[in-house]
């Protein structure tokens, strides 16, 4: 899934930080060992409301385009730094349990036995 830096991470409302973004990247690298076939991914960083009373929240969500099923992970906290790392540990979480049930699963399936094949005489 190597895509060139950055055009996967969308910024809404904040400022763009190069370090938040390389942040990201290398969680997006790390998240490659757990789960090889990611087809596309996209991570979008937010402020999507002030609030009054909790102060101001940041969103971090993930979007993972696998084979099968999509994956999408959000997060919310007062940081975006502690959103960005508690989606992508969500995130690989997601994937290791994903991981497992593929493996119990191929594990699992029954094996085929091959019938005898019928010897057919040539005369």
């Amino acid at each position: 899934m190597k895509s060139a830096p950055y055009d996967n991470i969308v910024f809404r409302d904040i400022d763009k930080s190069a370090a938040l973004a390389n942040t990201v990247s290398r969680k997006l690298d790390k998240l490659e060992r757990y789960c090889g076939d990611i087809i596309r991914s996209r991570v979008v960083l937010e402020a999507p409301h002030q609030h009054k009373h909790k102060g101001k929240q940041y969103k971090a969500s993930v979007e993972l385009a696998l084979s099968g099923n999509p994956v999408t992970i959000t997060n919310e906290s007062d940081s975006i730094h502690r959103a960005v790392n508690a989606a992508f540990s969500s995130a690989e979480r997601c994937l290791k349990e994903r991981g497992e049930r593929r493996k119990t699963r191929r594990h699992q399936m029954p094996a085929i036995s091959r019938m005898p094949e019928e010897e057919v005489e040539v005369e």
